[in-house]
């Protein structure tokens, strides 16, 4: 099963992974961008980089995600994969640029993916006061600085996204207790 863990920053994706990983020792944990040697360089670049044009930062996250099926998701299909984001994020970043067009870009990931979807997708939403006082509370990369309303507005894009294409999708209630989202999470990969 490929399981993708969704929601913009400091939702707790990563929080929930690692508990993930405590119950599904042999599960292989990954995410985009920089679940790869490759990733990393570029997952460096998108987050501190000053300027990058929305095309350039497009074909990054894409060159990621084709290298990060290649050598991740492929080879494991077979096993559990949990990820800490994957295309639906991709793709809901790139339409609150108000840039490109939904068509196009799924067009891309499937090219990159070649077809290949999560079978499951954990969406984490925040309201805009919590995600506000939560982004207040660290240092905000390149993509955090664009503003809350953004955010919440990629937020709404992932869901759209995952309904579309129609992947059974777990909505999280990112404020809710740590303990309570990870019984929700474990018994839906359950």
């Amino acid at each position: 099963m490929y399981v993708v863990l969704e929601g913009v920053d400091t939702v707790g994706k990563s929080t929930q992974i690692k508990l993930l990983k405590e119950k599904f020792p042999d599960a292989i944990i990954t995410k985009e961008p920089g679940g790869t040697e490759f990733g990393a360089i570029l997952r460096q670049s998108l987050l501190n980089s000053k300027k990058l044009d929305e095309k350039t930062e497009l074909f990054l996250f894409l060159a990621d995600r084709s290298t990060h099926f290649n050598e991740v998701i492929r080879h494991n299909l077979n096993s559990l994969i949990i990820s800490d984001r994957s295309f639906i994020s991709g793709i809901a970043y790139a339409l609150s640029l108000k840039q490109f067009s939904f068509e196009w870009l799924i067009e891309l990931n499937k090219f990159a993916l070649e077809d290949t979807m999560p079978n499951k997708v954990v969406l984490f939403e925040i309201t805009e006061d919590e995600l506000t006082k939560r982004l207040g509370q660290k240092s905000n990369d390149r993509i955090e600085k664009r503003g809350i309303k953004y955010m919440i507005d990629v937020q709404k894009q992932m869901k759209s996204v995952a309904n579309i294409l129609n992947i059974e999708l777990l909505l999280i209630d990112a404020t809710k207790s740590v303990e309570d989202i990870h019984k929700k999470i474990y018994n839906f990969i359950k």
